[in-house]
């Protein structure tokens, strides 16, 4: 189980992100532009206990006080921040985002359209204050459009964006995914849309606004069966487990759970009927190519189905693999973080946290690996305001860490 890292310097060092939002989206960009090494300050509400998400519990960490609001929703995606207590509807609070805006190269906030301009704290007044501004608003319609006013969470996301048409059994209810993917992928789109408005900022001086909504992000993912539907102008339908332009892509029963085969061209079709003695299905012209095994989808699939039905999980998929074809089992969450390949990939990280009860948290790792600026995970999700005190300091390191840049360049 991988510890922080520390010492190397990520690919973000020296880069300030004011972190003005809350939930899960805005959190997930501002926690990855944080394990590449920028140093981001997360502004926290005290008159609501901060980010909602740390009462959305349990389970908690638990703490020597306590009365954790470290829950595990938190944790998910909020370390390497600072957390810093500030009313934004006061002008104390609002002189301190301008103290953090005037230093920073990033700003992000997921209030409603025009939300942050009561307080003098939009993109149009924090640019004047600093024009090479990449200032990040995540909405759940975007800031035009008849829905813009619409607050957005990632369920509604899901239902107005069509994947939860598509999710599910057949013959059942639309079903969302099992965690909030459109707020996480609005979440990694926002991450690559700062790091693009950085890129240009740094080369021309011109900071921009980027205007992200989590609807849209999730229609842009609907990937093929979004232009499956503008090819062909036919409504794609749920298919459980099964793929829409490939089979067999889907999960089997066996005689003790289930596994995964994933046939993605017709080599690997006869790869499977030979390893299993189905040259029934290798000769029949229903199935001699992926476009008629589409057309016959129902009756192959049920055929596949048979091969498997006797057969222990464990048998079918190294019969499976030995013929090379593509298959897996389906983890469990526990089996999944414990496997022997999460452990060699770091997927599980150990990062020390005073607060919390052992001395350490344990999170999901980053999937980046990078060979000469590696993730760090250098400190846990803060406890609510537990930096405020020391925001002077944190702007002076940056701007020392700043003026160290320029002269090495």
């Amino acid at each position: 189980m991988m510890a922080h890292s520390e010492g190397t310097r990520g690919a973000l060092d020296g880069v300030l992100v004011l972190d003005l939002t809350r939930i899960l989206a805005g959190p997930t960009a501002t926690q990855m532009l944080g394990d590449l090494g920028a140093t981001v300050i997360k502004i926290e509400n005290p008159a609501t206990g901060g980010d909602d998400t740390r009462t959305w519990g349990p389970p908690y960490v638990p703490t020597h006080d306590d009365e954790s609001d470290l829950s595990a929703y938190y944790l998910a995606a909020n370390r390497n921040k600072y957390s810093v207590a500030a009313d934004l509807s006061s002008s104390e609070g609002q002189a301190t985002v301008r103290e953090i805006a005037a230093q920073a190269q990033i700003v992000i906030e997921n209030y409603k359209p025009g939300g942050l301009a009561k307080y003098g704290l939009d993109y149009a007044a924090l640019s004047a204050l600093n024009p090479v501004l990449v200032y990040c608003s995540i909405t759940g319609f975007g800031q035009t459009g008849p829905n813009s006013a619409r607050p957005g969470y990632d369920l509604m996301a899901q239902g107005y964006g069509g994947i939860m048409s598509l999710t599910g059994d057949p013959n059942g209810s639309p079903m969302k995914v099992g965690v909030g993917i459109a707020d996480v992928m609005c979440g990694m789109n926002a991450a690559i849309g700062m790091l693009a408005a950085l890129r240009h900022a740094e080369a021309t001086g011109e900071g921009q606004h980027i205007d992200l909504a989590l609807v849209d992000s999730q229609m842009a993912w609907l990937i093929n069966e979004g232009t499956n539907y503008l090819a062909s102008g036919n409504t794609p339908q749920r298919r459980g487990n099964g793929h829409p332009n490939i089979v067999p892509y889907d999960v089997f029963p066996t005689a003790d759970g289930h596994i995964i085969l994933a046939v993605g061209n017709d080599r690997q079709f006869q790869a499977f009927c030979t390893a299993f003695g189905r040259d029934d299905l290798a000769e029949d012209p229903r199935y001699a190519t992926n476009p008629l095994r589409i057309e016959n989808r129902v009756a192959l699939t049920a055929s596949v189905a048979e091969t498997f039905a006797d057969l222990a999980a464990d048998t079918a998929l190294q019969m499976l693999q030995n013929a090379g074809v593509p298959c897996g089992p389906i983890h469990t969450v526990d089996q999944a973080l414990t496997s022997d390949q999460a452990q060699a990939r770091d997927m599980v990280v150990s990062v020390p946290s005073a607060d919390a009860v052992g001395g350490d948290v344990r999170l999901l790792g980053n999937p980046l690996k990078f060979s000469k600026t590696p993730v760090k995970y250098a400190k846990s999700p803060p406890r609510f305001g537990a930096d405020s005190d020391q925001l002077s300091d944190i702007l002076d390191q940056h701007a020392k860490r700043r003026r160290s840049q320029k002269v090495q360049s």
